[in-house]
């Protein structure tokens, strides 16, 4: 055999050098050392049955978080994009209408989703930092009769946390599934799945859990099974076909699992650790939510006029001259 002809990279020569900072953006988010120790446990098969019972424990801690009681409730291998794909490639078919609340990066890449998979998208549009009434929501949703209204709760790009409270009704109303990213909101302020009438919802490790990336905990109603499990057509993702992955997390009620991914065994360890941390400390969340709005409501370090319509969604706020976004419900 020739020798090799290319040499060995001198960079990967040297120690790995990764810098200890404080994360002030919407994620990823800086992690514990509880998680750090979790994720470093040994690995383990992906289809070992510890591992479906972590997987369970997960399912369990995603269920509480979300407040709902959907069986069908996972968490997606890759990131909130992942989970967002996972969504729309599986409720959707080609020549479908979807409905997108555009009012800032997230509904736009809602919207290319469908669209490359042949839906017909149309889209109700805000400026940044604005946001929609349900008057609004509902005469888009009359006009274009979609199958799927997308919205994202915590906009993380304008800094907007958008009201939830009668969408889910509205899109019932006009036979619409209501698909709600929550990736820069669940955790740190309040949202009830069930009680919101929200048909499919999911967020991202990175975020309020403070786990690292690579997992986006996802849940699927019975109204939105019942859509995606009497498809015409195939999903276009083999790796997202919710079929394949509720085998696999278990959630299909089948005695045995079918090999369909390598799970990230390590991220599952992390990711369980973190709701772990949210079951033990949820009261204590509570308290510091009702604290920094107390404060906010008072008008301290206030950096938003009070006449912008940001104020009635999200306050940043000035601490140890660091800008910090808290958001709230309007």
């Amino acid at each position: 055999m020739s020798s090799l002809s290319v040499p060995p990279p001198k960079c990967l020569q040297k120690p790995l050098v990764v810098p200890d900072r404080y994360m002030f953006g919407p994620g990823p988010s800086n992690v514990p050392p509880r998680i750090l120790q979790a994720g470093a446990n040994p690995v383990i098969g992906h289809m070992h049955p510890e591992i479906f019972e972590i997987m369970s424990d997960i399912k369990s801690g995603i269920q509480y978080m979300f407040q709902t009681q959907n069986s069908m409730t996972l968490a997606v291998s890759g990131s909130g994009h992942t989970a967002m794909e996972c969504a729309i490639f599986n409720t959707v078919e080609s020549g479908e209408s979807v409905l997108t609340a555009v009012n800032g990066i997230w509904g736009e890449r809602a919207a290319e989703m469908a669209e490359r998979i042949g839906a017909r998208v149309n889209t109700i549009v805000a400026p940044p930092g604005g946001f929609f009434t349900n008057e609004e929501i509902e005469q888009a949703l009359s006009k274009h009769r979609p199958v799927l209204f997308f919205l994202a709760h915590g906009e993380s790009s304008t800094g907007v946390l958008h009201p939830l409270d009668g969408i889910g009704q509205l899109c019932h109303k006009y036979n619409c599934l209501f698909l709600v990213d929550s990736v820069a909101s669940v955790g740190g302020t309040p949202l009830y799945m069930d009680e919101q009438e929200i048909d499919i919802l999911y967020t991202g490790s990175q975020k309020v859990l403070n786990a690292p990336p690579g997992t986006a905990p996802i849940s699927f109603n019975e109204r939105a099974c019942k859509k995606i499990f009497n498809r015409k057509t195939k999903p276009v993702s083999f790796f997202l076909d919710l079929s394949w992955l509720a085998n696999y997390w278990g959630c299909d009620g089948k005695a045995s699992r079918v090999y369909h991914h390598t799970g990230p065994v390590s991220a599952f360890y992390s990711l369980r650790e973190s709701l772990a941390i949210l079951v033990e400390e949820v009261g204590s969340v509570i308290k510091k939510y009702l604290y920094f709005r107390s404060c906010c409501d008072n008008d301290i370090a206030l950096y938003l006029n009070a006449n912008d319509t940001l104020v009635k969604t999200g306050y940043t706020v000035n601490v140890n001259s660091q800008l910090i976004i808290f958001f709230f419900g309007s």
